[in-house]
This record gives C-alpha cells, structure tokens and sequence, in this order.
C-alpha cells in the first residue's frame, strides 16, 4: 500500500458561459493504510476529485503523488490503483470468477497465480459458492462483493470508491459498511471513498474530508468534525437530524453573557462566555444540535438539576408541530414564540402530541456559536 497527496490541485471547467472551478486548490493527504471519506452535497467537487486522482481528469494545476510519486500526468494504467464504482459495472456475459479475473488476464498474470487471487479473494468476501454464476442471479449486495473482489484481486496501492453503496437498501447499505471497514483492516488497506451519505462518512471513515463548492472546509476524525465544526456549513451538513440555527445578538449583562434570540434569551455558561468575550454586541448564529434539546410538556418543572423553567434564560417556549416516531427515539418538530423552527431529539417516552404546548431547555454547555459574516466557528 501507499500515501496518497494532492498538492494545490484544481480543476476548472470551462464552457461558452465561462468558468467552473469544480476542485478549486485542494490540499489532500491520506496515510499509507487509511481510510479517508470525502463527503458532500452533489456538485461540491468530491468525485471530481477522486477521478484526478483516477486519472480519468487531468487537473488545470497541481500534482498528485502516490506511494511518493509524481502521477499528475500518469495514464490510470500506470498508477496502481482499483477502482470500485457505483454501478457495479461487471460483464454480464462472464461469470463471478471470469469478472474477478478479468483484469488479471489482461495484464498477462499466469494462470495459477490468478485461480489463487480470485480465491482468496472469493473467501474473503464469502463469494466462494457463487463463483459459476453470472450477475443476472446475483442480488446487489452480491454484486458489490464481486466488485469489491475484482478491486482486491490487483493487490493495488490505493483503492478509490465512487458511491458504491447508493444503489442498495438502507438495511444492505449498512451491512456492506460493516464489510468494508472490516475489509479494510483486514487488509491494511490505504482508501479514498466518496460519498454524499454524511452517515455513511461518520461510521466508515478514520478522517473525514467535508467539501463544499470545490474547497475543503474542514477535515478530521469524525468526532472531532461533528463536536466542533469550524463552520456553518459543516455543522448544518453533519448530523442527523441536521443542527437547529438560529439568529441571535450577544450582549453583557453584568458579568455574564447573554445571547439574545427571537426564541428567548440566554444566558450563556461560563465556559462558552471567556470563548465569545469579543463578540460581544455583535450578530451571531448560534447552533444546538437535536440531541442537546430537552423537550418537556409545558407546566412541569424540571427535576435533578436541570436549570429552572421561570428564569427565562435557560427555556425556550414552544409549540409541537410534529412527531417522528423512530422506535426507541422520536423527533419532535417545534415552533417558538418567535417564530423559530427546531427539531429536537428526545426519548419515544416523553408524553407529547402536535398541538401541545411545550418547554425546551437547552444544554448551553454544547452550544456552538458562528459569525454572522461567512459562518467561521467563535468558540
């Protein structure tokens, strides 16, 4: 196996109307043996990406280098890579060993050397019994593992994948994650993967790269980019449900810091106040994530410890709108007083209907603030 690094690269497209710059100086490094996902929304430039790194686009500037060489201008052929893409793409005329061995063949291997790749490769992937048939009587997940196996069979130095569990169900999707990272350690692989699944990136990456109109807007292990987003933009995109944004002005009040939303007024735990200190009487965004959101009927007082409902800084007033039921969790729909919307994450044993009016009290502590001008991070 071997690094993978894009140094400065872009891409630019141009047409009769003008100039796209689809990679726009992108900085990329991934460590021999790693899994790095870069995620987006559609059109943010990740799988251009990874077909500069294919070799299937030629980037405007830059140089990438695998395993320390300069392949910027390397046909695919010669740059030792497998590719694994969203449709499958197998022969449908040969069979799961002749689709695995293909590749093989046609680099001259010898025979037997390629009867004991497919094999191993075949048990690794639990396709031993299916190696006669052809696609046709194959399921998708099954596809996928011989599209996987014919990737493995190269022995390559990087592995890039393109969407390759998009076209499968929720509950195989999540199967063939598990397999995947498995796979991964298994064979001290070093990959690139992309996808647009921000839950597919969390589970599957050890580093994830967030893009967004060409450029990286942050990268790092997963919890870290979902605990302290550098910006708006990856703080809204990570996360399910997607953070709860709302407007607000930070202003003093004594020696505490209040932040001041048309949802009410808060005053703003110590911690997060020594961060914020300069922004003070300036417009904010301030971001709470459904999970850190208690939603209670109104009228009940809050017990153990939780900050008390009539002090007016610590409670958002609400009304329910609507309930997703998810099993042991439910996401409750809510509109404040102020004519913001939130969602809040809460157990499926809170008694609520849409219609109710209700008490929201934020955890403060896991409050995530962003300039007004651009969404940079402040505490």
């Amino acid at each position: 196996m071997a690094d993978l690094a894009l140094e400065n690269v872009s891409k630019i497209f141009k047409d009769r109307r003008g100039s796209v710059a689809a990679v726009d100086k992108l900085d990329l490094a991934v460590d021999d043996r790693q899994l790095v996902v870069l995620v987006g929304p559609s059109g943010c430039g990740k799988t251009t990406t990874l077909r500069l790194v294919a070799g299937l686009e030629t980037p405007t500037t830059g140089t990438i280098r695998i395993g320390g060489r300069d392949v910027t201008h390397a046909a695919p052929k010669d740059r030792d890579i497998a590719m694994v893409f969203q449709t499958y793409a197998l022969y449908p005329h040969m069979t799961v060993y002749e689709n695995m061995a293909f590749g093989l063949k046609m680099r001259r291997v010898p025979k037997n050397e390629i009867r004991t790749r497919v094999c191993e490769s075949a048990g690794l992937l639990g396709l031993d019994h299916l190696l006669d048939r052809k696609p046709a009587a194959l399921s998708g997940g099954e596809c996928q593992r011989v599209a996987l196996g014919r990737a493995i069979v190269r022995n390559p130095q990087l592995f890039l994948f393109d969407e390759p569990l998009s076209n499968l169900d929720p509950g195989l999707r999540a199967k063939m994650r598990t397999e995947i990272k498995s796979l991964q350690q298994r064979l001290g692989a070093t990959m690139l993967y992309v996808t647009h699944d921000q839950e597919e990136a969390m589970t599957l990456g050890q580093k994830l790269v967030i893009m967004n109109k060409g450029a990286i807007q942050q990268q790092g292990a997963p919890l870290e980019v979902y605990n302290r987003p550098a910006n708006r933009f990856v703080a809204g995109f990570i996360g399910t449900p997607p953070m709860n944004f709302m407007a607000a002005r930070l202003e003093r009040d004594g020696d505490a810091i209040t932040c001041n939303t048309r949802a009410g007024r808060m005053l703003l735990p110590s911690d997060v106040r020594e961060a914020v200190r300069t922004h003070v009487d300036r417009e904010v965004v301030m971001g709470i994530r459904p999970a850190h959101l208690q939603v209670e009927p109104a009228g009940r007082r809050t017990q153990g410890g939780t900050a008390r409902v009539e002090d007016n800084l610590t409670h958002i007033n609400a009304t329910v709108t609507l309930l997703e039921p998810l099993g042991d969790v439910v996401y409750v729909h809510l509109s404040t007083a102020g004519g913001e919307s939130l969602i809040a994450r809460t157990s499926s044993d809170v008694s609520i209907c849409p219609g109710d009016s209700a008490v929201v009290t934020p955890d403060l502590s896991k409050a995530h603030l962003f300039a007004s001008d651009g969404g940079r991070r402040i505490n």
